[in-house]
């Protein structure tokens, strides 16, 4: 009953600021539903409503600390609901969605601007997102808070994952004064639960194999085990990383990228839809014998006019085909890395803001940041494979 009394109040509030200022109360109107919100979060997390004597109660209220957040609506001025003797931290959902990688990307700005990197541009943005006052001590003071917050995350156990899907991908990253490719890379898992999981990423400027096998290595040891399949692209350096680490573990190369290299290798360009059209046609196939044998069929018919486009079917199609011992429902999902597609674009409209970073921490902070966040949408969203059809 306190609740319905509460939202009665609220909405009431809500539409005397709407009809008081139109448009122009979207901010105020806002800020009346945010902070109430986050009231009524704060009741369920203590399990009592305030001044409720209830023995569900599992800690107290603690006042408000302001805080003032902008967005699409304006700034808005909130009181962020505090609490005491509890055994868990709170903080508002409400305010969590899309934090992390929000902090990060600010950070990673302002880590340009106060070492004296920035360009007009990057200036602009800080004044946008940080405001115009920006201290090398507040840019470390924010981002060990935030560091902290996302090794936790990166360093959680793991557990059983059947499926393992690798990608990389390359930020600029300035280091001893010139600009470089940095490797991003990540690891997602589709777990016995049937959902997908972003199980980890490192950056690093080190060789390829030796950065593979550092990060494989840090899933084992984080817990990765019941691996049965891995989906990647042919990155340098990690089919050896994939052998020393996973060995015995099926590989599936991504059908998507495979079929895109193959045009490298098709000595005429009016042969490309045919060879294509001929590929695909492998890979939709019913069953693994058939595509085998139309594979070699493949393979062989192009023996004479393109012996090295030959050569290289026979070689690279059938690492492309571990797929068929899959359920049939899975393998749609787990012929390609195509899973990641929508993730680094995710990736890239962060990056894309910061365009350098100072170093590969501030590189690590954003990604992560972003990632940790889409994992979270995944693991409490739809079930992304069936897997009692195994």
């Amino acid at each position: 009953m306190a609740h319905r009394e509460t939202d009665s109040t609220t909405a009431g509030d809500v539409l005397r600021i709407l009809i008081d200022n139109g448009l122009d109360g979207m901010a105020r109107a806002l800020e009346t539903l945010m902070n109430e919100a986050m009231k009524l979060e704060r009741a369920e997390f203590l399990g009592a409503a305030p001044h409720e004597r209830t023995e569900a109660r599992r800690g107290y209220a603690n006042g408000f600390k302001p805080r003032e957040i902008r967005t699409r609506a304006g700034a808005l001025r909130l009181a962020v609901p505090q609490v005491r003797d509890v055994e868990e931290p709170f903080y508002p959902k409400s305010l969590e969605r899309g934090a992390r990688s929000e902090r990060a990307l600010k950070l990673a700005i302002a880590e340009m601007y106060v070492q004296g990197v920035s360009t007009r541009r990057v200036a602009a943005v800080v004044e946008a997102l940080c405001g115009t006052e920006v201290s090398s001590t507040q840019v470390s003071r924010a981002a060990r808070l935030l560091d902290e917050e996302l090794e936790a995350w990166r360093t959680r156990p793991i557990g059983e994952t059947p499926y393992l899907i690798l990608d990389a991908r390359y930020e600029k990253v300035r280091h001893g004064g010139a600009v470089i490719d940095c490797a991003v890379l990540v690891a997602i898992g589709v777990g016995i639960d049937g959902r997908r999981r972003v199980l980890g990423v490192s950056v690093s400027l080190s060789e390829a194999e030796v950065h593979w096998r550092e990060f494989l290595a840090s899933l084992k040891g984080r817990g990765l085990i019941g691996v049965r399949l891995v989906v990647s692209d042919d990155h340098a350096g990690l089919k050896a990383a994939r052998r020393a680490e996973l060995p015995g573990v099926a590989w599936q190369r991504c059908q998507f990228h495979l079929q895109r290299n193959v045009v490298a290798y098709v000595p005429q360009a009016a042969m490309r839809r045919e060879v294509a059209r001929a590929v695909r046609g492998v890979f939709n196939a019913p069953d693994r014998e058939t595509a085998e044998r139309a594979s070699a069929q493949v393979a062989e018919r192009y023996r004479k006019r393109a012996p090295r486009l030959a050569a290289w079917l026979e070689e690279t199609v059938p690492e492309a085909l571990a797929v068929f011992d899959l359920p049939e429902p899975h393998r749609r999902l787990l012929r390609t890395v195509n899973s990641l597609e929508n993730l680094n674009k995710q990736i890239k409209r962060r990056t894309s803001v910061a365009a350098l970073f100072p170093n590969e921490q501030a590189l690590l902070r954003l990604v992560s940041a972003v990632l940790a966040e889409t994992s979270e949408e995944w693991e409490t969203g739809r079930i992304y494979l069936a897997m009692e059809t195994e």
